[in-house]
């Protein structure tokens, strides 16, 4: 299983988060990445700074033959054509796309696999959850619904239509 997190929570020549991340997932579709499943659509507080714009979040398993280098490279094209800026680490942004876990692979570079900070954000796992309810971490084996019981209370909604 291929794991790709989207988020947002600045609008982008698509029009709002919430499009912007079905545009982003039709994207994928057009590069010959077929997604098989995908969470709902999560509401999350910004962070660092909880006054920046709410995100939208969501998760999808994916189908690829590109090799993880290659997948990178795919979803910072598809950043880059949603608008997305480089700028300091949790910036808003138009979009953003990470591998979170590529078939269970364990491994250093870029990208690092698992995301390293992947198992310990709600707003990866809570809609994670929605679609892989027995995924277990590569590295802990822990399950997502252990990780979810460890963090700390965070307010991840269903987002609003």
């Amino acid at each position: 299983m291929i794991l790709i997190a989207l988020g947002a929570n600045l609008p982008s020549a698509k029009g709002t988060p919430k499009e912007t991340l079905r545009a982003a997932l039709a994207s994928l579709g057009a590069r010959g990445i077929t997604v098989e499943r995908q969470s709902g659509f999560y509401q999350s507080a910004a962070w660092p700074n909880p006054t920046d714009p709410s995100f939208i979040n969501a998760v999808a398993s994916v189908r690829t033959k590109l090799p993880p280098s290659e997948l990178l490279r795919v979803l910072h094209e598809i950043e880059a054509e949603f608008g997305r800026q480089p700028g300091p680490r949790n910036a808003p942004r138009t979009l953003d796309l990470d591998i979170i876990d590529y078939e269970g692979r364990i491994a250093p570079g870029d990208p690092e696999l698992p995301h390293p900070r992947m198992g310990t954000r709600a707003f990866v796992l809570v809609p994670l959850q929605e679609i892989a309810p027995d995924w277990r971490h590569p590295i802990s084996g822990r399950t997502v619904t252990e990780l979810i019981a460890d963090l700390a209370p965070a307010t991840i909604t269903p987002a609003a239509d």
